[in-house]
């Protein structure tokens, strides 16, 4: 199970590179959350953000956001950050780590690890499953120029356990030299660097099955 959040745009301290590894079964569990798992996400787009900020993009009670934010702090998955508003009733809030990964192998053996890993792994792909279905529902406003870029693609090749992990860390890096770009056009150029972008869901899957 990995989460890959995008690069964030503006004053944030995670990065794509940064790694944040989970072991222990209560950092999980802290994930298991879906509006946990959409707070998260959303910071990483947003760099930082406020309570109230993000329960007006979720829709929901700042006072339930403000709980699942310490929630996920409690576990060290976001971090609070100062100076961004002269309130100091407003706290900030920003992610610690641009990737959160919860390894398959830290999580096989007891039965409660192993069927707390298996369930934020299908809530995250259900998650992922709804943003391309909202994508569907939503295209026709984005234009003509974002509908004609974005993609959507199925590949079955016959590979091996050795040429699939390969497989996914070519992509992986693929996907890296373009964060690394955005990074770069945003440190030159400031808010100019980042005109015309938009954070862009890309999810990586790859598995073995028979038909």
């Amino acid at each position: 199970m990995v989460t890959d959040p995008p690069d964030p745009p503006t004053g944030g301290t995670a990065a794509p590179e940064d790694l944040y590894v989970v072991t222990d079964l209560g950092t999980l569990k802290a994930f298991s959350h879906p509006l946990r798992l959409r707070l998260h996400r959303a910071l990483a787009v947003a760099g930082t953000a406020t309570a109230s900020q993000l329960a007006r993009q979720a829709g929901e009670a700042v006072s339930l956001v403000s709980y699942h934010l310490r929630k996920l702090a409690d576990h060290g998955l976001i971090q609070e950050v100062s100076g961004r508003s002269g309130d100091s009733r407003e706290r900030w809030w920003a992610p610690v780590r641009g990737r959160v990964t919860a390894p398959d192998e830290e999580f096989g053996g007891a039965q409660e690890r192993a069927a707390a890993h298996g369930a934020v792994t299908r809530l995250i792909n259900r998650q992922r499953a709804d943003m391309l279905e909202r994508y569907a529902d939503e295209q026709a406003a984005w234009g003509e120029e974002w509908r004609g870029a974005a993609f959507s693609a199925e590949f079955v090749p016959l590979l091996t356990p050795e040429e699939t992990a390969g497989l996914g860390a070519e992509l992986r890096a693929v996907v890296a030299k373009w964060q690394a770009r955005a990074r770069a056009a945003r440190e030159a150029g400031g808010t100019e660097g980042m005109k015309d972008r938009e954070a862009v869901s890309v999810h990586l899957n790859g598995f073995p099955f028979r038909p």
